[in-house]
């Protein structure tokens, strides 16, 4: 049955990052194709309106407002969306008719806990916590930090193996709602193979969190478990290696050392900031090579990222560091996990070897796991239960 459902996300946040966008359209789009009315509802600090280079400006010349109408506009969602800045209205649906229809509506997603507006949050009856950067909030909570599954009747998590033996992430005491993540297949159809293309990614080095200590060891960042790796181009000879890597300034000397082992090194912003151009980036290359946040990576919980299944749906193989895979996903052709430079490198030249039949397999792996019309009705059926 067709229901208005309210989404909460950091869509003004991805300006100049267009997977952070993908991420909530896959959402917002997939709900809409089932026939929901799907309402986006997104907030700014007056501190976080910035220019293209980074400084302070009002929101009115701010590129979070200019990203923010681009997509929506271009989506189809200008009349289905609100843009709050410092509590007060920004662009959009104004605050006054968005709680009219969020009393409306059956369900509130809320991602990471992005909505902390008690009067909206109050408006629905439903609310689920989405969680997508798993290991962190579950932590957070353990450790006395933060709350971020307070004020939700039920929580979802991307970790596929919550719960599961081997999976170090708490539970908290909750019943998790599992889920892949949604790909809206007629937005990201397979493309030509690229064989003379390079095996790419698209990340942060480190990211927004910093580790955390829980138990008897510290859980890292991307930069952290990528350091195993640095000599893989070595170990590949004739593969191309580049990342679309945003890496602070600070941390020059890794940016030297992959430099130094054969990695190439682009800017994000500039070959994948919009949503067309990072579905572009993606569709432009060989495959992905993909280390993962080490707190996946060692907790085990079968994260595989919303970029991994992009480049699966565009009929690119993935070869991914092993956060364990194995108990979700067929793993071989199309996606292959490895734990060792070893494997990882046996991995690329596996590709190589028989380049269109992985990229045949990719398609069919996004087709039967990770289609927005399959993954998205339990997910909205358990969350509403």
């Amino acid at each position: 049955m067709p229901e208005t459902i309210v989404y909460c996300g950091a869509v003004a946040q991805a300006a100049g990052q267009g997977g952070l966008a993908w991420f909530h359209l896959q959402f917002l789009l997939g709900l809409r194709r089932l026939g929901h009315e799907v309402l986006l509802v997104d907030r700014l600090d007056a501190t976080t309106c910035t220019d293209g280079a980074g400084r302070p400006v009002p929101f009115a010349e701010s590129v979070q407002r200019r990203g923010f109408l681009e997509v929506v506009r271009q989506f189809g969602f200008a009349d289905r969306a609100s843009l709050s800045v410092a509590g007060a209205d920004g662009v959009g649906i104004p605050r006054r008719e968005l709680l009219a229809r969020a009393r409306r509506a059956a369900l509130l997603i809320n991602v990471m806990g992005y909505c902390d507006d008690p009067d909206l949050r109050g408006a629905v009856g439903r609310r689920v916590f989405l969680d997508i950067d798993p290991g962190f909030p579950q932590m957070w909570r353990e450790l006395g930090l933060h709350d971020a599954f307070a004020g939700h009747e039920r929580c979802a998590t991307l970790a596929r193996r919550i719960g599961r033996p081997g999976c170090t992430i708490p539970t908290c005491g909750l019943d998790w709602i599992t889920l892949p993540q949604p790909i809206v297949l007629e937005h990201w159809p397979a493309v030509e193979p690229c064989p003379g293309g390079a095996f790419t990614s698209v990340g942060a080095w480190r990211g927004p969190n910093g580790p955390v200590t829980f138990g008897d060891r510290t859980y890292g960042l991307r930069c952290h478990e990528f350091r195993r790796f640095l000599d893989l181009p070595g170990r590949c000879p004739g593969a191309v290696f580049e990342q679309a890597l945003a890496i602070d300034p600070g941390d020059a000397r890794d940016h030297a050392a992959l430099l130094a082992h054969g990695w190439r090194l682009v800017d994000p912003r500039a070959v994948a900031g919009t949503p067309d151009g990072y579905r572009a980036y993606v569709g432009g290359s060989k495959g992905e090579f993909v280390v993962p946040k080490e707190m996946y990576v060692a907790t085990r919980g079968g994260l595989l990222s919303d970029r991994s299944c992009c480049y699966l749906a565009s009929g690119r193989p993935v070869v991914a560091r092993d956060t364990g895979l194995a108990e979700s996903y067929p793993l071989g052709t199309g996606l292959i996990a490895f734990t060792t430079p070893e494997e990882a490198a046996s991995g690329i030249e596996a590709i190589g070897r028989d380049y269109r039949r992985h990229c045949r397999a990719a398609r069919d792996l996004a087709v039967e796991h990770f289609d927005s019309d399959r993954v998205l009705p339990p997910f909205i059926a358990a969350a509403l239960a």
